[in-house]
């Protein structure tokens, strides 16, 4: 089947969109435990963009298992194809020259380092959030650690599974220390200059 397949090539690439744009795109990925935070740093850094002119899009777990990943379990295996097409759906945005950011826990550091690869390595930012899991469970707005504790939930993350913490994320936030007005400067700041154009 592969070699069947051929690569088009367009007029209007990814230059050309992003010049449209004025800005380059960039995937800023947020990784950390449920409830650590994730979502909310994401919808505070893409209003950050909104409100400087930058086109966005923001990629959020359950957004996606509710379309593009519905198919997929929570097993180690669907895992992985989740963040996948996560990565190819971010690499098609970035294409068409917007600045993504995606929202997931992504538990394995080889599913994060397949999306780097996906997306190429100097488009990729890692953005840790890493709160502690007690104080992801004393949020628990949405009862699933709770239910994880009981056996309800199998291959829960930090409870039933694992999570493999990033060794050199480009940027690391607990938001029991800091303010998210704090935390949206500090990722603003780290990648500004990758998406500005010169």
């Amino acid at each position: 089947m592969e070699k069947n397949i051929f690569i088009h090539q367009f007029n209007v690439d990814r230059d050309k969109r992003s010049s449209l744009k004025n800005h380059a795109p960039l995937l800023i990925w947020f990784t950390g435990l449920s409830g650590s935070g994730k979502s909310t740093v994401a919808n505070a850094v893409e209003q950050a963009f909104y409100n400087k002119g930058i086109h966005t899009y923001l990629l959020d777990g359950d957004n996606v298992r509710k379309g593009i990943c519905s198919n997929l379990s929570f097993s180690a295996e669907d895992r992985s194809e989740n963040i996948r097409r996560i990565g190819e759906v971010a690499n098609l945005m970035m294409d068409a020259g917007l600045v993504v950011l995606a929202s997931f826990v992504s538990p394995y550091r080889e599913d994060r380092e397949n999306v780097k690869k996906i997306v190429g390595y100097a488009n990729y930012i890692e953005v840790f959030v890493n709160t502690p899991i007690e104080e992801c469970e004393r949020r628990d707005v949405k009862g699933l650690y709770n239910k994880a504790r009981k056996g309800e939930i199998k291959n829960f993350t930090g409870v039933n599974a694992p999570y493999e913490l990033p060794l050199a994320p480009d940027v690391e936030v607990d938001t029991t220390h800091l303010d998210l007005d704090t935390i949206v400067d500090m990722i603003i700041k780290q990648v500004i200059g990758k998406i500005e154009r010169k």
